[in-house]
């Protein structure tokens, strides 16, 4: 699907104290990212804390999103669960309501093996009819995907796209040059991970899954943009101004981090799932100060 290229952003998911989706929040952080004309919008992902969110507030999320949108840009939806049932339910709901596509990692308690993850998406993806994308987050999930495993998925019927997570920025250029020897053509290729997205991106990926970009579009944007122009100078140069954020990304958690920055710009105030605390006022500070620093850099 030709959407999956570019910047997808992932914003949070407001939610109060109970787990109830904050509609209001949610939208103005959606007509943002719309105003922005992002590639695509990545709702509920890990950034969206959609693990922390029942069924019911996860179709509120989507509903409201989608609204929103107006079809403006399309929706890529994380549909993960433990169970292979309730994954079906998620993704299932995420076709009916009018999703693009569903980011599904395999996300487990008991370590899983290969052929029990190729039995989860294979399953997720026959029984909902929703477009899935592959996502390998190890850091979370603890499983990572081997090529082998890859390539057996990629050519399953409505499996059309893999999230890398780009933990190692020495190792893109080889891992994406394999990937494409083994995946069906068009197959879009993308990359996490948002410290290393500029070399993920002149390496030759398809698309930047981006934590920044659900909450400072525009910057992220213009990054994405002199990529694919090929204008390297320009995207390292962008890059190297967001590099304190990345440090604090890497010390406190971008999940943290983007809490904040949304309360400091007085987009939405909200804290993020217990019982993850949000930034220490000292952090916060901290962040603060690199905000103001970069000033008009950041967009609107």
């Amino acid at each position: 699907m030709a959407f999956l290229s570019g910047l997808s952003a992932f914003p949070i998911t407001p939610t109060d104290s109970d787990g109830v989706v904050d509609v209001l929040a949610l939208r103005k952080l959606i007509a943002r990212l719309c105003a922005a004309k992002v590639d695509s919008i990545g709702l509920l992902g890990s950034t969206g804390t959609y693990m922390y969110l029942s069924r019911a507030e996860r179709r509120r999320a989507i509903c409201e999103a989608l609204d929103e949108t107006r079809g403006r840009v399309p929706l890529v939806v994380g549909v993960g669960a433990l169970r292979t049932d309730e994954a079906v339910h998620y993704a299932s709901d995420a076709k009916a309501l009018g999703a693009a596509a569903g980011l599904l990692a395999a996300v487990s308690y008991t370590p899983l093996t290969d052929d029990e993850v190729f039995e989860h998406f294979s399953t997720i993806a026959r029984e909902s009819g929703l477009p899935i994308v592959i996502y390998d987050n190890p850091g979370n999930t603890h499983f990572r995907f081997t090529p082998a495993l890859i390539e057996r998925l990629g050519q399953l019927p409505g499996i059309l796209a893999i999230k890398n997570s780009a933990d190692r920025g020495d190792a893109i250029k080889g891992q994406l040059a394999h990937q494409k020897k083994i995946v069906p053509k068009g197959f879009s290729i993308g990359y996490s991970g948002d410290w290393n997205a500029t070399e993920a991106l002149i390496a030759g990926a398809d698309t930047w899954y981006s934590v920044l970009g659900g909450i400072l579009p525009d910057p992220c944007l213009r990054m994405v943009r002199a990529a694919q122009h090929g204008d390297y100078t320009e995207a390292h140069r962008i890059d190297a101004t967001l590099a304190p954020v990345w440090e604090l990304f890497k010390t406190f958690s971008s999940l943290r981090v983007v809490y904040a920055i949304a309360e400091l710009l007085e987009i939405c105030s909200a804290e993020p799932p217990r019982p993850i605390k949000p930034l220490s006022a000292a952090a916060k500070c901290q962040l603060a100060g690199v905000l103001d620093r970069l000033g008009s850099g950041v967009g609107s």
